[in-house]
């Protein structure tokens, strides 16, 4: 530019070309103090492009258009405040400190609070150090202890047992057997009274008492001693390797437990790092007393109220030490067979002496009157030894222990004078839940 020679112009805009586009509006003397808004592109805003014309910065522009004034300045209408150099000033978004206060951006609002130490966002509200801000105060544990008892009935992972998934002779006993059964004896009784009133001999009435009798008595035989039958069952099949179980084999295996992606909490006694919790309500009904179910009889212990939990978990061989995936969880087929110990009684005397028991019922909207009352809990932790019998399935070399598609029956017992029976699905046995001498893992 400086070897251009530039035509005299005598301070008309109009007669200096290009560069007096630059300089077109009305012209006002002094400092320029606003200038024009221009719509921003970003989010709507309005970037302000007016401010403080240096005298160095006038002298030079006043040398390129042949002329003009130093004393007055122009409006610039693109480019914005130029420091001494002649150059555009680049603006930061925030607050300015000056005269630049005025020509700063509008449009970005102010900086984000400082991140911690650790390079991590966490939420929350943040302290002067840009750590988290620690609230006072003592925590609401009824509060967490609700959401966390919310979280667990809503995850799709935890498999809730109802009632029915406890060890009943009726309902593992065979269906089409037992109704054959009925049937005979319903025939017998009817012949044998037909007997008796037509021709007067009383023998075959008797044989059928006598044949109806022996089969109540085998039948309450079972009732009684059905459970026991079945875990002696369960402690004498012969445990498996995994090494050299086939896919599809019905296997027992023996190991050490380890919690999966979601562990479990006792919901009484708040024993982390579980795989399975039960917690049952049991209580007693006297001649005046409430029942606890439409069933409960007088004089007897009825179940009031029963949770049981259970997610996958991890099971590791005694005997070839490799390690299985126990598919409990998402609404698996599971049959439990673990011993609960009595957690409290209560009483007449002793029924304000646990806040914890009370609190307990009052989160199950449970009443707590004159009633006697024993709550029992169980549980697998981590470390327990347990027995785990299903179907071994290998998939993509991750060995898993899924349930059968049918229930496996058992076979008689004639020695101890036990009919067969079922079991459904995973079959998981510990013997004592409470023992606090855990393998560690």
């Amino acid at each position: 530019m400086s070897s251009t020679a530039v035509p005299y112009t005598g301070g008309d805009i109009k007669k200096s070309g290009e560069l007096g586009k630059m300089f077109e509006g009305p012209r006002k003397s002094g400092q320029l103090t606003s200038g024009p808004l221009r719509s921003g592109s970003m989010g709507g805003g309005n970037t302000v492009h007016s401010g403080q014309i240096s005298s160095h910065s006038m002298n030079r522009m006043g040398s390129l258009s042949g002329g003009v004034s130093g004393s007055g300045s122009m409006k610039k209408t693109s480019s914005g405040p130029l420091n001494k150099h002649g150059e555009p000033i680049r603006k930061s978004s925030g607050p300015q400190g000056g005269g630049l206060t005025s020509a700063s951006r509008q449009n970005s609002g102010p900086l984000p609070p400082v991140l911690p130490a650790t390079g991590l966002i966490t939420s929350g509200p943040l302290n002067s150090s840009g750590g988290p801000r620690k609230s006072s105060g003592p925590l609401d544990s009824s509060s967490s202890i609700k959401s966390r008892t919310a979280s667990m009935v809503k995850n799709q992972a935890v498999t809730h047992l109802s009632e029915e998934g406890t060890h009943s002779f009726f309902r593992s006993f065979p269906k089409l057997v037992f109704w054959s059964m009925v049937l005979l004896f319903v025939m017998g009784f009817i012949a044998a009274v037909f007997i008796l009133a037509a021709v007067g001999n009383p023998i075959l009435l008797i044989v059928v008492v006598v044949l109806f009798a022996i089969v109540s008595l085998a039948f309450s035989w079972n009732v009684y001693w059905g459970r026991k039958a079945i875990i002696n069952f369960i402690s004498k099949y012969p445990d498996a390797e995994l090494r050299t179980a086939k896919d599809g084999q019905f296997v027992k295996v023996t190991g050490v437990v380890t919690c999966g992606n979601v562990p479990l909490e006792s919901s009484f006694q708040r024993v982390p790092r579980c795989v399975y919790t039960s917690t049952s309500l049991y209580e007693y009904r006297g001649w005046n007393s409430k029942p606890a179910s439409p069933t409960h009889r007088r004089f007897t212990w009825g179940l009031r109220s029963i949770e049981r939990h259970v997610v996958d978990f991890y099971i590791s061989d005694f005997q070839s030490g490799l390690r299985a995936l126990v598919k409990t969880g998402y609404g698996a087929r599971v049959t439990p067979y673990v011993e609960e110990s009595a957690v409290i009684d209560i009483n007449e005397s002793n029924k304000d002496m646990s806040p914890q028991f009370k609190r307990w019922l009052a989160e199950r909207t449970l009443s707590g009157d004159d009633r006697m009352m024993r709550l029992k809990e169980g549980y697998i932790k981590e470390g327990s030894s347990v027995s785990v019998m299903g179907v071994v399935q290998r998939n993509d070399n991750v060995l898993m222990i899924v349930p059968p598609p049918e229930p496996v029956p058992t076979a008689c017992q004639w020695t101890s004078c036990m009919l067969p029976a079922s079991l459904d699905g995973i079959v998981l046995r510990c013997e004592d839940s409470s023992n606090p001498d855990v393998i560690p893992v």
